[in-house]
């Protein structure tokens, strides 16, 4: 399709944009990324991940294993009569780790949140629910605290659920509640806060009792909002469509393929796939897992190896099948992550064989790979450079806002153990940075420069535009003559922040947005371009999201955007 430029504006219905024909955006050098460890220890397994909208990541592990190697503040200590291992506790289950300072501190959790699950509320305050024993039906929350508040914490409020919750899934509402689905010997689902001040109490879901095996294959269970507002929910190798209003089964979809389980301890993992301006279809993608029978296998000494297959499907089809699709390597425990160029996904972290659960495992996956859904079938996978840290049960991944991936954790004993291990406990964390941060693409990297990448998060509304200012150094080139890079096709991601535990970053969602017109403004290599945000809140639900600008398939350092 040719563009027309019109004064210093182009105008164009679809999502791409080209707003200056260059030499074209320079393709992606050598497949690969970059690791680099940012700390060494932080005291604390990175068993749970949050990123707020302070640009601070919320980590938590258990805290029944015994003293972690972070000390509480001031000589505080824990003392709950209820812990099964260390009743005074004077060590950190939880740190607080600042992005932009690459620094730690440690945070005061009381009661065991053993996986657990959580949700960003619309207010950026994070909503923690569950766990073991003296967790079970506890809400933890977690505000995004002020610079220099030292004093910011934990707030813990107990048996504020209708069920225990341990191994369950949150997943944020259009109406800003968390659904809270499953659980260990919990066929139920349950919301939160309640809708009114009657109190909360759970409601059968049958489907859970379908799903369940003798080794409890769908706990954890992948779930996903729908562009419609109704629940994709899947485990073990099944997924309903549901009405959670009604508390109503919309659409029952096939089996995926070859039956074998996907969900915990089996532990696949999956993503709704990027959803294009004004959606009609929405598609999702389940990945690896282990063969039935893995997880009883590994307790005699078998591994068996994971699975090396992907099923892909259009929810919203009204005869929707799976596709399958084929990994380079197979893997189990893996995190999948959306990349904030609208055209990635990272499957990283994991193990090659084996299940989830205490040496369970034996061969890390060591390298991510890179999923290209707009791809061809057979061109999407590729693999990347590998780390030297195996990252086995209980390790996690986020999305950072500069486009970053905080890679943490790792713990396959039932206690904190260095020692006389295959795989120590892991109390690192670590970067990858996708090719696109390669500095070979410096130049082609848009800065956003109003709003600040720096200041408060913008406020918009549904269905409302806005205005983004971004430059690209070889513009600069371009126009003065210089020759070579330039602008190529410009698109707009806004990307909801996952709570990511168990192979599966709860809540995350990527939405490219529609661009209303682009131009080129009097400073050099500056321009403006202006987008129009979701309709509706099935399309975003209300909170905090990073809102980045993509050139080619690079990506801005994201600004912050609150949606409400």
């Amino acid at each position: 399709m040719k563009l027309t430029l019109l004064g210093n504006c182009i105008h164009h219905p679809v999502l791409l944009l080209v707003i200056l024909a260059c030499a074209g955006i320079a393709p992606a050098s050598g497949a690969g990324g970059r690791w680099d460890v940012l700390q060494r220890s932080i005291g604390v397994s990175a068993m749970h991940m949050q990123l707020l909208h302070n640009d601070r990541v919320i980590i938590f592990d258990r805290t029944d294993f015994g003293l972690s190697n972070l000390s509480l503040p001031d000589g505080r200590c824990r003392r709950n009569p209820r812990e099964r291992v260390v009743p005074m506790d004077c060590t950190a289950h939880s740190a607080e780790y600042d992005v932009a300072s690459n620094t730690f501190r440690p945070l005061f959790v009381f009661t065991d949140t053993w996986c657990s699950s959580g949700t960003v509320a619309p207010d950026g305050t994070l909503v923690q629910t569950g766990g073991w024993n003296d967790g079970y039906r506890n809400v933890r929350t977690m505000a995004a605290c002020e610079a220099g508040d030292d004093t910011c914490d934990w707030d813990e409020t107990q048996d504020a659920l209708a069920a225990n919750r341990w191994y369950a899934t949150n997943q944020i509402l259009p109406d800003g509640r968390a659904f809270i689905v499953g659980g260990r010997r919990q066929f139920t689902y349950e919301f939160y806060p309640t809708a009114d001040s009657s109190g909360g109490f759970a409601i059968s879901l049958p489907f859970l009792v379908q799903t369940k095996d003798p080794e409890e294959n769908n706990l954890y269970p992948f779930v996903h909002l729908n562009i419609d507002g109704n629940l994709f929910i899947f485990a073990k190798n099944r997924a309903i469509l549901f009405d959670y209003k009604k508390n109503k089964v919309v659409r029952t979809y096939p089996e995926l393929a070859g039956g074998d389980p996907r969900n915990y301890p089996s532990s696949g993992s999956s993503v709704l796939l990027p959803l294009k301006p004004s959606p009609t279809e929405a598609e999702v993608l389940v990945c690896g897992g282990a063969p039935a029978g893995s997880y009883t296998s590994t307790k005699d000494g078998t591994f068996s190896s994971a699975l090396v297959t992907c099923g892909r499907i259009k929810i919203t089809d009204t005869a929707p099948a799976w596709v399958i699709e084929t990994m380079p390597s197979p893997r189990v425990m893996g995190d999948m992550i959306l990349l904030p160029n609208g055209a990635e996904v990272v499957i990283i972290n994991g193990a090659m064989d084996g299940t989830a659960g205490w040496e369970s495992a034996k061969t890390p996956a060591y390298a991510p790979v890179i999923y290209r859904p707009d791809h061809s079938p057979g061109d999407r996978f590729e693999e990347q450079s590998s780390t030297d840290i195996a990252r086995l049960y209980h390790s996690s991944a986020v999305l950072l806002r500069d486009g970053r991936l905080l890679v943490g954790g790792s713990n396959p004993h039932i206690y904190y153990n260095f020692s006389n291990v295959q795989y120590p406990t892991e109390l690192s964390l670590e970067a990858y940075s996708p090719d696109y941060l390669d500095p070979s693409n410096d130049a082609l990297r848009p800065t956003i420069v109003d709003p600040s990448p720096n200041g408060a998060a913008v406020s918009v509304t549904y269905g409302a535009s806005l205005t983004l200012q971004f430059a690209v150094p070889a513009a600069r080139r371009a126009r003065g003559g210089g020759g070579g890079g330039g602008i190529g096709l410009v698109s707009v991601t806004m990307v909801a922040p996952s709570f990511t535990t168990h192979s599966f970053a709860m809540n995350q969602r990527l939405l490219l947005l529609d661009a209303v017109k682009t131009a080129a403004l009097a400073r050099a290599s500056t321009y403006q371009t202006s987008v129009v945000m979701p309709a509706t809140a099935a399309l975003a639900p209300p909170g905090y999201y990073m809102v980045f600008v993509v050139n080619g398939h690079i990506p801005s350092e994201g600004i912050w955007v609150h949606i409400q």
